[in-house]
């Protein structure tokens, strides 16, 4: 059967099961099992004679969201959080974890052009960071610790001013994805631009390592958090300009719903970070070097196995779809 025909005599059907899955009326397990495997069988026709055609991306997309809800529907743990957060966002990471990729690239990418802008233009790393915070940190560095500044304030008031300006920092990042991405973009690139040359500037005075002990405590969760935030708004403008077989509403009500829960999960280690900025890096100029170094990557290391491998294991404990 040629593909053209293929859609044509399951068109109808297909529109059906988006009915079931995104419609308001709940179906009960039965049902969604039942349109699992017609979808199921659908697909692995599509894939034995249209292997690289959309139509394989379309149905397997339906077929991803037909699991999940069924999955939803049986899952045996009682704690709504614990399942949000152990199988749910996993899931939506693994569909979208080309986004993430494009979030990654993206931000290193700006974050060099900041290096460079601030090796190339000496007054480049003032216009960013303004006056007043290069002159106070200059005088830190004379004084022996670089990262000085973020003892200021209690460490109650720091832990949640910090967290709330984070907070609102990710918010806008993801948010803004509504202008079709470009919202996004602007918002990490001034953030990418901010961290390149500020790192810049302390490799300049030759205070580098110190100020990856110090910065670096509470940075690793914080930046990687805001490019995850970044992937969400990313998402988000895509549904909107590319919604494929979906109507543009309901694109955007999927990539809106996808990526608010994205977005959402990065809210514990924003928390996280405000905290460790709050209490812990004030005190990093008198730590060993070995336990500074060992917060820095056990904290990158929860959060880079959550986001970029634990969706695949736990992509891999579904069917093949």
């Amino acid at each position: 059967m040629r593909e053209i025909a293929f859609i044509k005599t399951n068109k109808d059907k297909w529109l059906k099961f988006e009915q079931a899955i995104f419609g308001k009326a709940k179906k009960n397990p039965d049902e969604m099992a039942n349109l699992y495997i017609q979808l199921m069988n659908d697909l692995s026709y599509a894939q034995t004679y249209y292997a690289k055609s959309k139509t394989v991306v379309y149905l397997n997309y339906l077929a991803s969201q037909i699991y999940q809800k069924i999955y939803k529907t049986k899952r045996t743990e009682s704690n709504r959080l614990v399942y949000f957060f152990k199988t749910e966002v996993p899931l939506i990471l693994y569909d979208y974890r080309r986004y993430l990729l494009y979030a990654f690239v993206l931000f290193f990418v700006t974050v060099l052009i900041g290096a460079v802008s601030a090796r190339y233009d000496a007054d480049f790393v003032r216009l960013i960071l303004s006056d007043g915070y290069v002159n106070k940190t200059l005088e830190n560095i004379k004084d022996g610790n670089p990262v000085a500044i973020y003892k200021s304030g209690s460490n109650w008031g720091s832990f949640i001013g910090i967290t709330f300006n984070n907070l609102k920092v990710g918010m806008m990042c993801y948010i803004f994805g509504i202008f079709g991405g470009i919202g996004t973009f602007l918002i990490s690139l001034q953030n990418a631009i901010m961290l390149g040359s500020f790192q810049y500037f302390f490799f300049q005075q030759g205070v580098f390592w110190k100020s990856v002990r110090g910065i670096w405590i509470h940075g690793a969760m914080e930046i990687f958090g805001i490019v995850i935030e970044t992937a969400a708004g990313y998402i988000l403008g895509a549904s909107i300009l590319f919604p494929k077989t979906y109507s543009r509403m309901n694109s955007f009500k999927i990539g809106f719903k996808n990526s608010f829960k994205i977005f959402l999960s990065t809210v514990p280690f924003t928390i996280a970070a405000g905290f460790l900025e709050g209490f812990i890096t004030r005190y990093s100029i008198d730590m060993p070097n070995w336990l500074s170094s060992f917060i820095i990557l056990f904290t990158l290391a929860i959060i880079s196995f959550y986001y970029l491998i634990y969706p695949f294991i736990v992509h891999k404990k579904i069917p093949t779809i």
